[in-house]
């Protein structure tokens, strides 16, 4: 037996079938690394007796507007490729730029999903000013970000003093819960369904990709830690700082492959600063060449860049096995033993490859295994979120935790948080009609 599905092509539809208090998963373009969509029998338990629905929300009306003071509105389906076109024709451009840019901007919102650019200009949070919500009944509800959190629940304060080791992530083990907009932002639709976004865009400022040419991490990562510091205090020019190995490289196509056996560190920098940056960051290396500095055009990076991940996904899949990748950021202190572990890691004789937003210490780590060396795989992630969690690092500082990561993450996940999960779902869900299944039931 199959899920009922609903695909809904207005608010109106929505809000009917929110009045219903039917529980249900919302999902919009099926991009997402943490919800196995082909094995959704398997995961997501059901009863006969239970209406559960699969709801999918990709065919709602898209809206864009860019208000005077560069703010950009986006309601319905909307995707990030959508916003950064809109944007483009109007001079703007998006302050985020997550890898897959066919994922929707509210999908986007809920799971905090951070992207590239979070190097330069901060994660999903604090560019979001406004959204718009559909709460248990259906009602529309606003939430802005110049106003605190509020709950009835007595553990609020004692979960947010717990969160204050884990400020200087993209996303901590959990939500922040800080500020009001942080109910629908990294929840993944567990309390309601973003409808409408406001955030901020900049300008669309003229950059500058180049690629450092490296030895590979595993023989020597001292020339990758060198650019890691170099360019910590040029954050204002420099917008992203990319890593992809050697290994990523056997899955592009012949003509899209960087250097030769070589890890590829791109690096995205405000053109009217290029010459500057050039100056004083990259020809002060003493562990990488100029000569090994190139220029890549814009297209090619996003195309190699997205290219990785993609590949990796359909290797996956070819191979019958869900994704074994990891979603780590540690801070400046253990990004050594993160890779340290890494390269242990990689000696279990299953090919892997590594990749990610190495300027913020945030790396995904992939396996491809067969069905036959999943299993080793998996065991090797439970070492790594046991360090991960002595070094009050992040698990998953970027794609959520749908279903696949729920359970590494309830090491991290204390009476203070449980308790407040409780009470919020029992706030904001009462019928837990929203992604019963999703972290936050872990409290129930």
């Amino acid at each position: 037996m199959t899920f009922k599905t609903k695909t809904f092509y207005s608010q109106a539809d929505l809000v009917s079938h929110l009045k219903a208090h039917q529980p249900s998963f919302y999902f919009s373009s099926k991009t997402s690394t943490v919800i196995p969509y082909d094995k959704l029998d398997q995961l997501l338990p059901w009863k006969k007796d239970n209406n559960f629905y699969l709801c999918d929300l990709s065919k709602l009306p898209p809206q864009m507007d860019l208000k005077e003071n560069g703010n950009l509105i986006i309601k319905g389906a909307v995707s990030w490729e959508d916003a950064r076109n809109f944007l483009r024709a109007k001079g703007r451009s998006l302050k985020t730029s997550p890898t897959e840019q066919l994922a929707l901007v509210t999908a986007g919102i809920a799971t905090s999903c951070t992207g590239e650019r979070c190097f330069a200009f901060g994660n999903m949070r604090s560019q979001v000013v406004r959204l718009k919500y559909l709460d248990y009944n259906g009602e529309e509800k606003e939430l802005r970000r110049e106003d605190d959190f509020t709950s009835s629940s007595q553990n609020l304060k004692a979960y947010q003093e717990d969160f204050k080791s884990y400020r200087g992530f993209k996303n901590a083990p959990y939500p922040r819960f800080d500020k009001a907009i942080d109910l629908m932002i990294g929840t993944e639709g567990q309390l309601g369904i973003v409808t409408e976004v406001e955030i901020e865009t900049t300008d669309n400022s003229d950059v500058t990709y180049v690629f450092m040419l490296l030895p590979r991490w595993e023989e020597d990562m001292n020339p990758h830690m060198e650019i890691y510091h170099a360019v910590q205090s040029h954050r204002n020019v420099i917008f992203s700082c990319e890593l992809l190995d050697a290994n990523c490289m056997n899955y592009l196509k012949p003509d899209e492959k960087l250097g030769n056996n070589q890890d590829v560190i791109f690096l995205e920098v405000k053109t009217s600063d290029f010459e500057e940056i050039y100056g004083n960051v990259l020809c002060g290396l003493e562990l990488t060449s100029p000569e090994n500095v190139f220029e890549i055009a814009e297209n090619k990076f996003h195309h190699v860049r997205a290219g990785v991940p993609r590949a990796i996904f359909e290797v996956n899949s070819q191979m019958g096995v869900v994704k074994v990748g990891t979603d780590v950021q540690v801070g400046p202190d253990h990004i050594v033993d993160l890779l340290n572990f890494y390269r242990e890691a990689s000696k279990i004789g299953v090919r892997y490859c590594l990749f990610g937003h190495f300027g913020d210490g945030h790396l995904h780590f992939n396996y491809m295994p067969s069905k036959d060396e999943s299993a080793r795989c998996l065991a090797e992630f439970e070492k790594l979120y046991e360090h991960v969690f002595n070094w009050k690092g992040s698990p998953f500082a970027e794609h959520g935790i749908g279903l696949l990561k729920q359970k590494y993450i309830k090491r991290f996940h204390g009476e203070n948080q449980l308790k407040l999960f409780h009470d919020l779902k029992k706030e904001h869900d009462p019928y837990n009609q929203f992604f019963p299944q999703g972290f936050m039931s872990e409290a129930q």
